[in-house]
């Protein structure tokens, strides 16, 4: 392997490593965004944040990135500082670390485009100041000023023995509770050497809610080889009740160090009780922690956070931990395609095989290449299946980056806003999730800009002051839908209508006979807008028609739903998938196409007396409902007949809200193809998705269902009538 192509793989292996971490962060910090406004942050959360820096520091040092290293150092240091009580976790500060995320994304993206780990073209010029604070100012707690809160030395309330074994860390955390005036408890726990790392995580997520584990540690007096008792370090911020109901049906020795008040959490500007007093102390008959024998633990025994079997009982293994590998995109799509090529010779195959039967010489050999077939299809279509699970990535990959930008644009402009999400597990392809991100993106800022209103107005028509806004993404069928909506102002239908007609996109006539939903839908043109001053974020008439163009290039379509003062609804339709796609194969005007499998509801056999007319467009009555037809040959530009003729096929098409009836010739069967790109030089073709070999050197264009919908219902022309007939 050259040198040039290690470092580039280098380069890759970095990159991703370095993307995690940073989603990582941004989930994290999203999560301490959201408690700092209704009270602290989780001190575990903070510190988890902290590792993620320093682990992100560690990767560029190994990689030789010292921009990123050294910004990394920044804000580990600050958030050292934070969750060893030294400084408050302020908005301010939870500003520059979002904005130090954005750095971060910044310099992974010049060396992604570079191909150089070297070509970062960032200088650190920032001060080493905390925002909001003089490097004189003094340090503060992380509750507030240091004269706020009393000053308790755990020393004269704790076993020395305890505090021998805490680390700095942990050590700050009991100052921190002892100050609430929170209980102190020890609990010792036997675990099963076999599921120790199991139940232990069960024990730290029933004590989660009712107080915070200041550590855990193994106890000197286990007497059981095949059990390890585990000394836990509680501050209960509940009752003693609380504490025992949830330890239900564990068996656990309870001891009081510090006898402290039932009390919630106080917020920093609040007057925290005053510790219990020694006398208070000298009551408790309960006995202290015994953890003398701890320190002399072999390594590896204890690790800060977590426990390790004795290196004499556990040989050392160069095995990694993790089980996961990191793939290219482009090489799983250059396994679609080979995947794609075996179904075209599967399909030969099965060609032959027919022919062969009717061969009377050669039956038992068509009977024996039929079986091979049959075999051959069923582990191909395992190798297929299993080609595309590695392909579909969780949306929570685009929601967090979405998270983040929503945080930043809200800030900006002086907006609060409250961004719920849900359907983060809803899996789709990766490419699809790359080029939605984009599109979603200006919805959202649409929704920040144009939809929620500001805070005055909001409480003047009894909205609350914050605004908000819902994410979702959820599976329906072969399709993924994306909905973004927002609790603002709602569309004004009336100004639309007045900028379309303006700007001369259709005439005062036109304008007065469009449905409701086909005065929403003109947002997506371009130039249209009904803000009249433009801002950084939005305002220029761009964006709409940016989104409806790339989601049409997915292959899936977009509609708007809004109430005037309520609020407005996106709802985007995807396919779960580009790759390869069961289709129908049909005929029209001798020509064949395929399908979308997906955007095909059911196929009907129909005639020119099945025709119903309704306001001059043709339709077609399906169980009660009026279905509109489009004429293929027709929509194509070929129209033959002055009526559908007997024994022609109709594909109802379905696509979000929307239904259509697709007249075709004739079905030829189904297959699964791989969709193929047409070129740069047929790359602005409309209505066609790409093209696709069939087999015996037959190649297949390909329908784009999603943009023939969108045609058909917003073009204004007529695919339904007949061809004129000839003078």
């Amino acid at each position: 392997m050259s040198k040039s192509s290690q470092g580039n793989k280098a380069i890759k292996e970095f990159l991703a490593e370095a993307q995690e971490f940073v989603e990582s962060l941004s989930r994290n910090l999203i999560e301490i965004d959201k408690a700092i406004k209704t009270g602290e942050p989780d001190p575990d959360m903070v510190n988890e944040v902290f590792r993620g820096w320093h682990t992100l520091k560690g990767l560029s040092s190994t990689f030789g990135v010292e921009p990123l290293s050294l910004l990394a150092h920044d804000e580990e240091s600050l958030l050292d500082d934070i969750r060893l009580g030294r400084k408050a976790f302020t908005p301010q500060i939870l500003d520059s670390l979002f904005e130090s995320i954005e750095e971060v994304t910044k310099i992974l993206g010049i060396i992604n485009e570079s191909g150089d780990i070297k070509a970062t073209g960032y200088s650190d010029d920032r001060t080493k100041t905390t925002p909001g604070q003089s490097p004189d100012s003094g340090q503060a707690s992380g509750h507030g000023k240091e004269d706020d809160v009393p000053v308790i030395d755990p020393k004269n309330l704790i076993d020395a023995e305890v505090l021998e074994v805490l680390t700095e860390f942990e050590e700050h955390r009991l100052k921190i509770n002892l100050q609430q005036g929170q209980a102190i408890y020890k609990m010792r726990i036997g675990f099963s050497l076999m599921s120790i790392d199991q139940e232990l995580e069960d024990i730290k997520g029933r004590l989660r809610p009712i107080g915070e584990v200041i550590t855990y540690l193994p106890s000197s007096e286990s007497n059981d080889p095949d059990i390890l008792d585990i000394d836990v370090l509680l501050a209960l911020h509940q009752s003693r009740d609380n504490l025992e109901a949830a330890l239900d049906g564990v068996e656990a020795e309870i001891s009081t160090l510090v006898p402290g008040r039932y009390t919630p959490k106080v917020a920093s500007d609040t007057i925290i009780p005053a510790p219990p007093t020694a006398e208070q102390l000298s009551d408790s008959s309960e006995t202290g922690i015994d953890v003398a024998a701890a320190s002399e633990i072999e390594s590896p025994g204890i690790s800060e956070r977590g426990l390790v079997q004795n290196q004499k009982e556990q040989p050392l293994s160069l095995r990694s931990v993790s089980q996961s590998v990191r793939v290219d995109i482009g090489k799983l799509d250059h396994l679609m395609n080979v995947v794609g090529e075996l179904n075209i010779i599967r399909n030969t195959i099965t060609k032959i095989s027919d022919e062969l039967r009717s061969v009377s010489e050669q039956r038992e050999l068509a009977i024996e290449l039929h079986r091979v077939s049959r075999g051959f299809d069923r582990r191909l279509a395992e190798m297929q299946e299993g080609i595309l699970e590695v392909r579909m990535v969780p949306v929570s990959q685009m929601f967090d980056r979405l998270s983040r930008m929503t945080r930043k644009m809200s800030r900006n402009i002086g907006k609060e806003i409250n961004l719920v999400i849900s359907g983060t597990d809803t899996e789709v392809d990766k490419l699809i999730i790359e080029e939605l991100s984009d599109p979603v993106m200006h919805i959202i800022r649409n929704a920040i800009d144009h939809g929620i209103e500001d805070a005055g107005e909001r409480r003047s028509v009894g909205k609350p002051e914050f605004g908000t806004v819902a994410l979702t993404a959820y599976q329906k069928g072969n399709h993924i839908l994306i909905e973004v909506e927002d609790d603002g102002a709602g569309i004004d239908g009336e100004k639309i209508l007045e900028v379309a007609v303006a700007n001369g996109f259709l005439s005062k006539e036109a304008a007065a006979s469009l449905s409701e939903r086909e005065v929403l839908n003109l947002i997506f043109l371009p130039g249209v807008t009904t803000t009249a001053k433009a801002n950084e974020l939005s305002g220029r008439g761009v964006g709409m028609d940016v989104v409806k163009t790339n989601i049409s290039a997915l292959s899936g379509v977009v509609e708007v739903q809004s109430e005037l003062g309520i609020g407005t609804k996106f709802t985007i339709t995807m396919p779960v998938t580009l790759a390869i796609i069961p289709a129908l194969l049909v005929s029209v005007d001798e020509n064949t196409f395929a399908v979308p499998l997906n955007t095909v509801a059911e196929a009907l056999t129909i005639s020119g007396a099945d025709v119903n007319k309704v306001m001059g467009l043709e339709t077609f009555t399906l169980r009660g409902q009026t279905l509109p037809l489009c004429r293929m040959d027709g929509f194509f530009g070929r129209p033959r007949h002055n009526a559908i003729p007997k024994g022609s096929r109709l594909l109802v098409a379905s696509l979000g809200q929307r239904r259509l009836g697709l007249v075709v010739d004739e079905l030829l069967g189904q297959q699964d193809v791989v969709i193929k790109p047409l070129g740069q030089s047929l790359d602005e073709t409309r209505f066609f998705a790409g093209a696709t070999d069939l087999g015996d050197q037959k190649l297949s264009l390909v329908i784009d269902t999603a943009s023939v919908i969108e045609e058909f219902f917003t073009s204004g022309e007529d695919f339904t009538q007949p061809a004129a007939p000839a003078e």
